[in-house]
């Protein structure tokens, strides 16, 4: 099983150190509720072999290499092992010359939003529904002092630390399988990143409190989210799905989603990217055996979803507390 102690002992003596009131009790009853296979995805996870890489990069990709390449019989192993953890939604990953062609471009997304950001050097970073935590390594290779994030699906931790494993073992990025709702108010971090989250929270205005209710006082706001067009009143609320997903709740216009941050006390709110999600940064590949974004679209017109609202769009919003 995954073994938090070393990220308590980080924690101890750092602004976080007010965490250790609450989390260990956390995740010992998280432990007891697990999903049914987390011990067999944790196994996999012990099953890749140690390697050390005399190269990575985290600054332009997530990518180890060894500075004698991998046999292909040992690569087999590790593919065998990584696809035991499909699906792969966030990525992509290069990993000893494996090529984790996951199910979204994140890195499409990064280069929208990172030339946007206040500099993460020296920062402590929340990554609130982090996923297997492609940005997270992302944001460690613009020099973050120390990245938490946070998600409760336990295949996205044992993804983690599977990448993680093959990044050298590096701490500088954590994954804790909570929710932003169960996260005590800590105030700690420099920086709280919100991506792909906010549509799926039943009271939108309750998940900007709880990210602001983590940030020191000054920090730096990441929201990225589904929009629509519309002036400061525009939200649409799916009558049943949207793009196929249920769990779609409100989706604001760009005025709509500004308003809801200032009403929350944020200021200095500003949208810096609008983009409508294309079919090369999310789509099918060998390690997803779901279905994709071509798939939650009107097939005979790709503006709309299959259910006839407007085609995902989705904007970065910055906002400081």
């Amino acid at each position: 099983m995954i073994d938090f102690r070393p990220f308590y002992q980080q924690i101890a003596t750092s602004q976080l150190s007010a965490w250790l009131e609450t989390l260990p009790l956390q995740l010992k009853q998280w432990e007891k509720q697990t999903h049914g296979d987390y011990a067999k995805w944790a196994k996999i996870v012990d099953f890749l072999p140690h390697l050390t890489a005399s190269h990575i990069d985290l600054k332009s990709a997530v990518k180890s290499e060894a500075e004698t390449p991998l046999s292909a019989g040992e690569q087999q192993r590790i593919i065998h092992h990584l696809k035991q953890l499909m699906p792969w939604r966030k990525g992509p990953y290069h990993l000893y010359g494996i090529h984790v062609d996951c199910e979204w471009r994140s890195d499409f997304k990064w280069d929208r939003v990172s030339p946007h950001l206040a500099p993460l050097q020296d920062r402590t970073i929340l990554d609130v529904g982090c996923g297997s935590g492609y940005h997270m390594w992302r944001m460690v290779g613009e020099g973050a002092k120390m990245v938490v994030g946070i998600d409760p699906t336990e295949l996205f931790l044992c993804q983690f630390e599977a990448v993680r494993k093959l990044l050298n073992n590096d701490r500088r990025a954590n994954l804790i399988p909570l929710g932003i709702e169960e996260m005590q108010p800590l105030a700690a971090f420099d920086t709280v990143f919100s991506m792909g989250v906010l549509y799926h929270r039943k009271s939108p205005l309750d998940h900007l409190t709880q990210l602001k209710n983590q940030l020191v006082k000054g920090g730096e706001l990441v929201l990225e989210t589904l929009v629509v067009d519309g002036d400061v009143n525009t939200v649409l609320v799916p009558a049943d799905r949207y793009a196929k997903m249920k769990n779609v709740y409100f989706i604001p216009s760009v005025d709509c989603l500004i308003n809801w941050l200032e009403k929350c006390g944020f200021q200095n709110v500003r949208c810096v990217d609008v983009e409508t999600t294309s079919l090369e940064e999310q789509r099918k590949t060998d390690w997803l055996e779901n279905e994709s974004l071509i798939d939650f679209l009107d097939p005979q017109d790709h503006s709309k979803t299959i259910e006839g609202y407007p085609v995902p769009k989705r904007a970065v919003i910055l906002a400081n507390k």
